[in-house]
C-alpha cells in the first residue's frame, strides 16, 4: 500500500506541478567535516541528536503521518542512510530500512546511532498535536532538518485537508537533484592557500550545578512575540541574535560568584554558512563564533555588554573569517599523515579533543531563524520549535509567524539562568509565555540484558577466584583448578564478545575468530606447546567462520555490501596467517593448514571473479582516506 501511495504521489507531483527532485537513489558517501567529528564524539549521554517539531492545531493521525513520511523520504532519499565503519573513516551507505512512525515513547533526543547496530539516523514520532523529527547530526544540520520537517508537515496537511480544497505546494526548487542535496559544501569552498592567524583560546567559565536525578535531559520552553523582540532590537540598533546573545550573557553572569568572575563567559553560536556561500546541500554546512565577555575587566551594564557583542558579531561574521575557519577545519582533516591514521585512533583523538574544547565555552546559543510555510497552510499550524541534547546548557530558538519559541535544555537541577533570562527580557519590555512541553511517560529501554550480563560476569569471577584460592591452599598435583579458572575466563571472554557485538552477527563471528585464535595460542603455550592451535584449530576455525558467515548472510537475506567485507577479512586471515606460520616453521603438521589456506585462497579468487564490482566498491568505501 505504501508503495502504491508513493507512486501515486510521484504522478500527482508531475500533474499538479509540485516540487520534485531527481528520484535517482542516493549513493554511499563520505562524511562531511562536521559529521566526522559528530560520529567520533557521540556517546550515550552526548547523543548529538536534535529535535525539530511542529505543533499543529489538531490531533495528529498516525496513518496519515506515515503516508506523509513515505512521500517525504522519496523527496529526500539521502536521509535513508546507515553509518558504517571503514578502516580510516566512517561513511554513510544507503539501506533498505523503512522509517516507521511511532507515538513518542522515549526521552527527547535519545541516542539514534548505536555502534554496530543497523538503524536509520532519524526518527519521526508524534504526540497529541505534535510532529517530532529527531535526527543524528551526522546526517544533516539545522537547515536540512528544517527542510525535511517542512516537507513532512506540508505532505501531512495536504493529505489531511485536500478534500477541503487545500492545494499542494512546492517546498523545494523545481530543479534540485539528489546530487545537490548530497554535495559537500565544506570541500567545495575549501582553499588551502588561505590561512588565518592562530587565536589563543581562553578557558571559559563552566556552569557547575547538581545533575538531575538520573541525569535526564530537561526541556524548558517559552514563547514570545517576534514583533516585540524585533522592535526592541531595532530600538537598540542591533539584530535579534545580538540582542538575545547579550541577554543570555547577562543571565549567566547573575549566577556567578566573585571567584568565578575571573573567567569570561563564552557562548558558542552556530552560523549557517549558506548565508555566506551559495549552497543547496542538505549536509552539515555551518560554522560557529564564540562571543565572550569578561565581567571582571569590563563594564557590567547591559548597554556595554550589548555594544561589545555587536562589535564582536560585526568583526567575526564576514565571508573572509568564515572561509578561513573552513580552511582550518579542512586542513586538519586533509593532513596526509592524519588521514592515514586508523579510525579507532582518530576516534580517540577526536573524542579527547572534543572534551578539551568543551572547556572553552560556557553554554550554547543556537538561532535556527524563521520557519516559513505557504499561506494556505499557516492556519493549521500553531508553531515550530527546536532543541537539542547537550552536556551543557543550551538555548535554541526558531520562529513561525509572530511566535518565537525558546527552548532551554540541560541536565542541571536548577532553572536560575532561565529565570534570569526571562526576567531580563521583561525588563526590556518583552513578556514571555511559559509553555509546559508535554511528553509521555518514557518507556525506558529495558536494562534487563545488562543486569543479567553483570550477574553472569560476577558469578564467573566468583568461580575463577574460588579455583585460584583452592589451588593456593591445597596445591593439587594436577592443576585442575587453574585449568578450570582458565576455562571460565575463556568462556566469559567469548560470551562477552557475543554480548557486546550482538547487533552485528557477522562482526561478532569475526571477533570470535580473532579472539578464539589468540586464546587457543595461549592455552597451547601454557600446556607445553603441542602445536594443536596452529596445526588444527586455526585452519578449521577460519573455514568454519567463512561457512558460518555465509549461512548467516543467507538466513538474514543480507545484501552483498553488508557481508562481503567480513567474509574477505575472514578469508584473508585464514590465508595469510597460516602461510606465515608455515614459512616460519611453526606448523609441524601442515596438511590441515594447507587445505584451510587453499579454501580461503579459492574463496578470495571467487570473490574477485564473480563479485569483482562489489569487491572493488567495498574496498574503496572501507579504505577511503
Amino acid at each position: 500500500a505504501s508503495v502504491c501511495a508513493g507512486k501515486f504521489h510521484l504522478y500527482q507531483c508531475v500533474f499538479e506541478g509540485r516540487s520534485i527532485v531527481n528520484q535517482k537513489k542516493a549513493r554511499w558517501r563520505r562524511l562531511d567535516n562536521a559529521a566526522k567529528l559528530y560520529s567520533a564524539a557521540s556517546n550515550k549521554r552526548d547523543t548529538r541528536v536534535f529535535r525539530f517539531y511542529c505543533e499543529l492545531k489538531e490531533e495528529v493521525r498516525k496513518e496519515l503521518l506515515q503516508e506523509a513520511l513515505d512521500q517525504t523520504v522519496e523527496t529526500f532519499p539521502m536521509f535513508l542512510m546507515v553509518l558504517r565503519k571503514g578502516l580510516f573513516w566512517h561513511y554513510l551507505e544507503p539501506c533498505n530500512l523503512h522509517p516507521v512512525v511511532k507515538e513518542e515513547y522515549k526521552e527527547p533526543c535519545s541516542r539514534l546511532y548505536v555502534k554496530d547496530k543497523k538503524t536509520l539516523l532519524f526518527e519521526v514520532t508524534y504526540y497529541k498535536k505534535r510532529i517530532n523529527f529527531e535526527v543524528f547530526h551526522v546526517l544533516t544540520d539545522g537547515t536540512g532538518a528544517t527542510e525535511f520537517l517542512k516537507e513532512l508537515v506540508s505532505n501531512y496537511l495536504y493529505l489531511a485537508h485536500q478534500k477541503e480544497g487545500l492545494e499542494p505546494v512546492s517546498m523545494l526548487p523545481e530543479d534540485m537533484t539528489v546530487q545537490d542535496q548530497e554535495s559537500d559544501s565544506f570541500l567545495k569552498y575549501y582553499s588551502k592557500d588561505q590561512k588565518r592567524p592562530k587565536e589563543k583560546k581562553i578557558r571559559a567559565f563552566q556552569i557547575r550545578r547538581k545533575k538531575k536525578d538520573g541525569n535526564h535531559l530537561h526541556v524548558h520552553e517559552s514563547v514570545v512575540s517576534v514583533k516585540e523582540v524585533l522592535k526592541r532590537s531595532r530600538e537598540l540598533g542591533v539584530s535579534m541574535t545580538v540582542f538575545l546573545t547579550a541577554v543570555f550573557l547577562k543571565a549567566i553572569h547573575e549566577e556567578m560568584s566573585k571567584m568565578q568572575e575571573k573567567k569570561p563567559i563564552v557562548l558558542m553560536v552556530p552560523v549557517n554558512l549558506r548565508k555566506f556561500f551559495p549552497s543547496t546541500s542538505m549536509l552539515n554546512f555551518f560554522n560557529w563564533i564564540e562571543p565572550g565577555y569578561d565581567f571582571s575587566k569590563r563594564d557590567r551594564s547591559f548597554e556595554e555588554v550589548l555594544r561589545y557583542t555587536k562589535d564582536f558579531f560585526e568583526e567575526q561574521l564576514t565571508k573572509e573569517k568564515m572561509s578561513a575557519h573552513i580552511n582550518d577545519l579542512l586542513a586538519l582533516e586533509l593532513h596526509p599523515i592524519l588521514r592515514l591514521a586508523p579510525l579507532e585512533l582518530k576516534n580517540l583523538c577526536i573524542h579527547a579533543g572534543a572534551k578539551f574544547s568543551e572547556k572553552n565555552t560556557t553554554a550554547i546559543f543556537s538561532n535556527m531563524s524563521a520557519v516559513r510555510m505557504p499561506d494556505s497552510y499557516v492556519p493549521y499550524i500553531e508553531r515550530f520549535g527546536v532543541f537539542t541534547n547537550t552536556p551543557k546548557l543550551e538555548l535554541c530558538l526558531c520562529s513561525f509567524e509572530d511566535k518565537l519559541s525558546f527552548a532551554f535544555t540541560s541536565r542541571y537541577d536548577s532553572v536560575n539562568i532561565e529565570r534570569n533570562f526571562y526576567r531580563l527580557l521583561k525588563e526590556q519590555g518583552i513578556t514571555a509565555e511559559k509553555v509546559e512541553p508535554e511528553f509521555p511517560m518514557p518507556q525506558m529501554p529495558s536494562e534487563q540484558e545488562m543486569k543479567v550480563y553483570k550477574v553472569y560476569s560476577f558469578l564467573c569471577l566468583v568461580l575463577a577466584a574460588a579455583m585460584v584460592v583452592t589451588d593456593l591452599n591445597f596445591h593439587p598435583h594436577i592443576r585442575w583448578t587453574w585449568f578450570t579458572a582458565g576455562g571460565v575466563a575463556t568462556m566469559w571472554i567469548a560470551s562477552s564478545i557475543g554480548f557486546f557485538k550482538r547487533y552485528n552477527l557477522l562482526k561478532n563471528v569475526m571477533w570470535q575468530l580473532l579472539i578464539g585464535s589468540i586464546i587457543c595460542f595461549i592455552w597451547d603455550g601454557f600446556t607445553g606447546w603441542h602445536g594443536w592451535s596452529v596445526d588444527l584449530v586455526l585452519p578449521i576455525l577460519s573455514v568454519a567462520t567463512l561457512t558460518g558467515m555465509f549461512v548467516i548472510a543467507k538466513v538474514q537475506k543480507s545484501p552483498v555490501r553488508e557481508y562481503l567485507i567480513y567474509e574477505i577479512m575472514a578469508a584473508a586471515y585464514g590465508l595469510i596467517l597460516p602461510v606465515i606460520l608455515l614459512v616460519c616453521g611453526v606448523v609441524r603438521r601442515p596438511t590441515v593448514s594447507m587445505f584451510g589456506a587453499l579454501i580461503c585462497f579459492l574463496f578470495l579468487v571467487g570473490v574477485i571473479l564473480f563479485k569483482g564490482r562489489e569487491f572493488k566498491e567495498e574496498m574503496h568505501k572501507n579504505l577511503h582516506v
